[in-house]
């Protein structure tokens, strides 16, 4: 079993190397006659209101991601303050985004919440109805965005405009199945392994959606306020949805290079290669990088104050 494991392991090690290359090739295929000059002056041309009005987009993006924690509150009925959780959510949202979903979205969330003294059936039930909720909000935009046919893909590419129709019309039907379920299903509790799983209601799923496609929609949001003009902002929305499955596919951390190669692959018609660059890299420098140096600087408070607690505790239980 342990010998199937570590081939898996070390299959998937391989698959995302291989997947690392091919990217890396697609990419300097895409960007090695490109005048670096004219990517400098586009970026130089960003006015600070613009790029201030896109870090309040951010900053409202992140603290929607972290309301995930706030309804997984609501959902489990644990005691952690607001204030508590929403810095939390944000911090993991900011390593999860940069460092893989892994590191951030599971490992540093089960850390934090422990030392605030969540169980673990708790902060597992926290982490599914975040991992719900942004997915969900996902489907239905990406949906709705493949099955109007509200983006063009390039010919060359091996699944055609019907096939990514098709590819929307089952996610839109997934998300229709689960809001069905809550509403209606008799069976409101189910069970993996030794952890207990409970439906929420219509309401509860609702709001989820909400929450999530706001999110998704700021993102692009962001992007579209990035580029020059040339572009719908339904396109670029369908083609973030895109690129962040398949950045996730790939296992590639923070997407790097696969932004890049889809974004100007699909654009490249539309806009000149620089611009679209330059674009990314703002849009990576206020999404990523920002939030991330941020987001650091407030794990470190909280290790300095998860650290002064226990030492509070330990000399406590020393004079008792």
């Amino acid at each position: 079993m342990k010998k199937t494991s570590a081939k898996k392991k070390w299959g998937m090690r391989i698959l995302t190397g291989l997947f690392f290359i091919v990217i890396a090739a697609l990419l300097f295929n895409l960007v090695k006659n490109i005048e670096w000059a004219e990517v400098k002056n586009s970026l130089t041309q960003y006015e600070t209101t613009q790029l201030l009005l896109g870090f309040v987009v951010v900053t409202l993006s992140y603290f929607i991601f972290a309301s995930y924690d706030l309804i997984g509150k609501y959902y489990t009925k644990h005691k952690l303050p607001a204030r508590q959780i929403l810095p939390l959510g944000i911090v993991c949202y900011a390593f999860n985004l940069n460092l893989s979903a892994w590191v951030g979205g599971i490992a540093l969330r089960y850390r934090l919440y422990s030392r605030l003294g969540l169980k673990t059936e708790i902060i597992t039930k926290v982490l599914s109805i975040s991992l719900i909720s942004n997915w969900l909000g996902y489907i239905i935009l990406a949906g709705s965005i493949f099955s109007l046919r509200l983006i063009d893909l390039p010919d060359n590419w091996t699944i055609g405009t019907s096939a990514l129709q098709l590819i929307g019309s089952i996610l839109l039907a997934v998300a229709a199945s689960y809001f069905i379920a809550c509403k209606f299903s008799k069976r409101r509790t189910f069970h993996i392994k030794k952890y207990k799983i409970e439906l929420p209601s219509i309401n509860f799923a609702l709001i989820q959606a909400a929450l999530a496609m706001s999110n998704w929609m700021l993102m692009g949001l962001l992007l579209f306020r990035l580029f020059p003009d040339g572009t719908s902002y339904p396109a670029v929305l369908g083609i973030l949805l895109i690129s962040s499955i398949a950045g996730i596919i790939t296992h590639i951390p923070a997407g790097l290079g696969v932004l890049e190669t889809i974004f100007i692959t699909m654009l490249q018609g539309q806009l000149t290669k620089s611009s679209i660059l330059a674009a990314l890299i703002a849009y990576r420098i206020l999404y990523f990088i920002i939030p991330l140096a941020i987001a650091t600087m407030i794990y470190a408070v909280m290790e300095i104050r998860a650290k002064e607690m226990k030492d509070v505790n330990n000399e406590n239980k020393l004079i008792s």
